[in-house]
């Protein structure tokens, strides 16, 4: 197949997971034989604040994890949908995508596209922007990817689509998988950025106190920091150690004993099924997962096997101490929950199922 999609960005990570997925399934697509052609705004938000960031130089070691991986520059006002759609079997616009560029291509599918067309949504924005989301066109398209049971339900029940299929993310195992390190560095690390205190009690209960009564040596790797959030973390020792390049995570993992996940609170209270994808990549590393409380309504993982639960903070405490202190326990969870990726959720199956939506929409 010849596929096109237009994504915020794959070159860049910094603050945007999608790229994370994206990267995994286009490898996986052309290691199939597909044809994929990726698009990105010019000068986006997250590849201008990743250059700020790390220079050019990230750009070296992004084509060093991903060879002959890269983005295509547009510019709205100058897009040719003839030129860059023709012979397309499948189209994917992702919903960070400007409303008109949504529009544009709806209207292109109507007029002359012989392709298919799917929205693919992994954000929250149903349910904490929803005029937002819905004043996106999707009239021209042929169906939604949702990547939780509960934005499917919304999509359907309010009418914004008439089909959705619910396409969960993945890890890339080509670049998430354990690494060997000499000796660890660190007790624990989390990986994640501030964002907009959409989850800053979380931190400070389920990562920052446990770290500070226990007195772990612990780290803490993400963006979008603000004074008050740097200095919490050094008042309790907590190391900050600023943006993380995705493809160096698994590296970070291999030195540190466990991590931990902390759901962002619109995925507690009104999107629950929905992990994203920090989960995925740090059981595809091996390392021992602890998580605060989020419902597995889509029975991705299986918990006190896959990865442990805390209720709170003191529960955290006690379950960060236990693994710490019982190597073989920890050890058996890493290995259960990489068993469970390698099983069912790498970005290999993401691509089988995608293959199967794309036979029910009648692509050869």
């Amino acid at each position: 197949m010849r596929i096109v999609m237009f994504y915020h960005s794959i070159l860049s990570d910094w603050n945007h997971g999608n790229a994370h997925f994206l990267r995994g399934i286009v490898t996986e697509l052309g290691q199939l034989g597909h044809e994929v052609t990726v698009y990105e705004p010019e000068n986006g938000w997250s590849y201008s604040n990743m250059l700020r960031d790390s220079g050019e130089e990230v750009l070296r070691r992004f084509q060093q994890a991903y060879p002959g991986l890269t983005g295509v520059k547009y510019r709205l006002e100058e897009l040719d949908l003839d030129r860059i759609l023709y012979g397309a079997d499948l189209v994917i616009v992702h919903e960070w995508s400007e409303h008109e560029l949504v529009r544009r291509l709806g209207e292109h599918r109507k007029g002359c596209g012989g392709y298919r067309l799917l929205f693919h949504d992994t954000h929250h924005r149903s349910v904490t922007d929803e005029a937002a989301m819905a004043a996106y066109d999707l009239s021209g398209f042929d169906g939604v990817l949702a990547y939780g049971g509960r934005i499917r339900e919304i999509y359907l029940s309010r009418g914004w689509a008439q089909r959705v299929w619910l396409w969960h993310e993945a890890a890339d195992v080509r670049v998430f998988r354990p690494l060997q390190s000499p000796d660890k560095v660190g007790d624990v690390v989390w990986i994640g950025n501030w964002g907009d205190d959409e989850r800053s009690q979380e931190i400070r209960e389920f990562f920052v106190e446990p770290v500070r009564r226990l007195h772990l040596k612990g780290v803490v790797y993400g963006v979008r920091y603000p004074s008050r959030a740097l200095q919490l973390l050094a008042e309790a020792g907590i190391g900050y150690g600023g943006w993380l390049p995705n493809f160096e995570v698994p590296r970070v993992f291999s030195r540190f004993r466990l991590t931990v996940h902390i759901p962002r609170r619109p995925y507690l209270e009104t999107l629950p099924g929905i992990p994203t994808i920090r989960p995925f990549e740090a059981l595809a590393c091996g390392i021992p997962l602890l998580s605060a409380p989020w419902v597995d309504s889509d029975g991705l993982f299986t918990g006190g096997s896959d990865l442990v639960y805390a209720r709170d903070g003191k529960e955290m405490e006690r379950q960060m101490q236990s693994l710490l202190h019982d190597p073989e326990r920890a050890q058996s969870l890493a290995q259960h929950g990489r068993e469970t990726i390698l099983a069912r959720h790498t970005c290999r199956h993401r691509v089988e199922e995608l293959l199967a939506i794309c036979r029910e929409l009648g692509i050869d």
